[in-house]
């Protein structure tokens, strides 16, 4: 996994503050690849609970995450009861390691 330990803490709590239930989140795409070099961050976060507006959601985390980490592009997936699932959430969840 191409993130450092504090990088990783640095998400967890960022996505932590913006949320009133526990969530999880993973890590896929390039950066979990230790032999590639460069690319965004992808993380697929869980959540026990529906969000009311998926996109401004996504918009809000990506931002903040994207800010803490001193501007590197963060790219978010949503997955909730009720969410569509896209063939993106299925790599995400085989990839995925979790932070």
């Amino acid at each position: 996994m191409r993130l450092t330990n504090e990088q990783q803490q640095t998400i967890r709590s960022g996505v932590s503050t913006l949320f009133s239930s526990p969530v999880e989140v993973f890590l896929f795409g390039s950066r979990v690849d230790d032999t590639a070099k460069g690319g965004d961050i992808d993380l697929l976060i869980v959540l026990p609970e529906p969000v009311e507006n998926h996109a401004l959601t996504v918009a809000r985390v990506s931002a903040r995450l994207s800010i803490l980490l001193g501007g590197r592009k963060v790219d978010v997936l949503l997955q909730y009861p009720g969410a569509l699932q896209q063939p993106i959430h299925r790599v995400a969840q085989q990839q995925g390691v979790k932070l």
